[in-house]
């Protein structure tokens, strides 16, 4: 990076010319700190999981050839995660010329406002004070519905002209957020929602990067990076966008869902961000939390969800805080530890569940948002259990419920009391452990209740339920 690497930093314009730092637009900037991480094998998204072999190309690619980009995808494809990891790629910081109520942060060697040239013109170089725009504060962004023009671009300043101010002169202006991010990064989210006038004014800023207020064609040389997120369903619907602005965004970078549910898995655990420790430990056997993610994943590919609004991977993770909470309240109750979280457990995320789906009116036949929310898990359920349980040998598990032999579980019930269940049939669930071998009380009830809610969902037994209790038989 081109900071100056005397110490201390240059404090006036005549010792930051002498320090050998270099001027740079911020798109050059942002591509010399990427190629020399690229070269040297850093990582360069850290926490972007499955996005390796799809996403990330795309993005490196734009990146090199100085684009200004969009990141187009459905909800909770980390799209604004993204635009905010590009700040990485700036300079740890940038020095800019110290001017009082100056709008922006001038480049010491290249200003463009009227006040920053003449005080350069005015003052010996060993006179210009100089400052240090830290990278974390060069990124900013805004949320698309309800903006205006003045709150983006600019508009004249009534205080101003009050104050004797011309009307034609450049101190009348107010300057909106984008030409106070020059040589930083603005990001747009839902470009879809952005009024018209305002996708107007942009095309200016994208294209011959200077700022139009008001018929004045005020000469700015901006330099700017700047992204954009929308969903693919109003982005491609006529009218949303004009097309002259998609004509001067540089790259389209299309984000997905997970590819794989274990990358799927990955992201769940990493942005729940629940201490598994503590005075009530947890431990999550691996099906519970591919059960999570599987009930997400089918979702997604549900006829009763509308699949243009798509399903967040926020909707896995908050699922899999409440299926954690609900074990360690069980494990506060019962003095249990650990708590190992169960398939009864999942009774209770209908409230992190409920809103969060878009119902396809003509695909649900009237069905209830709760009723979607029990196909989905059961779907995930039969899923996971298939992929576990080998066929082999289910069949004479489901010939002990022929007997007669009734199971009840739930999630307040301790596990104790399912080892005594187990105790009626000892040999026959043997086979059904091998899902999560443990000798663990509490991983075994979790198995118990995966094989038992396993064959409920493969139609081998049958299920009925009653205040929180649920009873498995033939």
């Amino acid at each position: 990076m081109d900071s100056p690497r005397s110490s201390p930093r240059p404090s006036t314009l005549r010792e930051l010319r002498h320090s050998g730092w270099n001027s740079k637009p911020v798109k050059q900037e942002i591509r010399d700190n990427f190629l020399r991480m690229l070269s040297q094998r850093e990582e360069l998204f850290p926490g972007i999981i499955g996005y390796e072999n799809t996403v990330i190309p795309e993005i490196n690619i734009a990146l090199i050839a100085g684009h200004d980009m969009l990141f187009l995808g459905e909800k909770g494809q980390a799209k604004s995660r993204l635009m905010r990891s590009l700040v990485r790629f700036l300079d740890d910081e940038v020095p800019y010329v110290d001017l009082p109520d100056c709008p922006v942060h001038e480049d010491p060697f290249r200003p463009i406002t009227k006040a920053a040239k003449e005080m350069l013109a005015r003052l010996p170089e060993e006179e210009v004070p100089i400052a240090w725009w830290k990278r974390r504060e060069r990124y900013a962004e805004r949320l698309a519905p309800g903006t205006k023009f003045a709150d983006i671009i600019g508009e004249i300043d009534p205080a101003k002209l009050a104050a004797g101010t011309r009307l034609s002169a450049e101190d009348a202006l107010h300057f909106g957020l984008i030409p106070r991010m020059h040589r930083a990064i603005f990001a747009m989210n839902e470009l879809p929602e952005l009024d018209e006038l305002v996708q107007v004014g942009l095309f200016n800023i994208l294209e011959e990067r200077d700022v139009q207020i008001r018929g004045y064609p005020i000469q700015f040389d901006l330099d700017v990076l700047i992204l954009f997120s929308a969903n693919p369903a109003t982005y491609n619907r006529s009218g949303k966008v004009i097309p002259q602005l998609k004509d001067r965004i540089g790259s389209v970078v299309h984000t997905h869902y997970p590819l794989e549910r274990d990358q799927g898995v990955q992201i769940m655990e990493q942005e729940s961000a629940i201490d598994l420790d503590g005075q009530f430990p947890v431990v999550v056997p691996y099906f519970m939390k591919q059960i999570v993610e599987e009930i997400s994943v089918a979702a997604r590919r549900s006829k009763f969800i509308d699949q243009q609004s798509g399903v967040s991977a926020r909707f896995s993770i908050a699922n899999y805080r409440t299926m954690v909470a609900s074990a360690r309240q069980r494990a506060a109750v019962l003095s249990e530890r650990p708590a190992v979280p169960r398939i009864s457990d999942l009774g209770h995320i209908y409230s992190s569940s409920l809103g969060k789906l878009e119902l396809d009116l003509m695909g649900t036949h009237q069905m209830s948002e709760r009723q979607v929310v029990d196909a989905i898990v059961a779907e995930a359920v039969k899923s996971v259990f298939e992929e576990y349980v080998d066929q082999h040998g289910l069949e004479s598990i489901s010939d002990v419920f022929a007997k007669g032999v009734k199971i009840e579980v739930g999630d307040m019930l301790p596990s104790a009391a399912y080892a005594q269940r187990l105790k009626r049939v000892p040999a026959v669930w043997d086979k059904a452990f091998e899902v999560n071998a443990a000798g663990d009380a509490a991983v075994r009830a979790s198995c118990l209740e995966f094989v038992l809610a396993g064959l409920y969902a493969t139609e081998r037994i049958s299920r009925s339920q009653t205040h929180g209790r649920i009873t498995y038989e033939l």
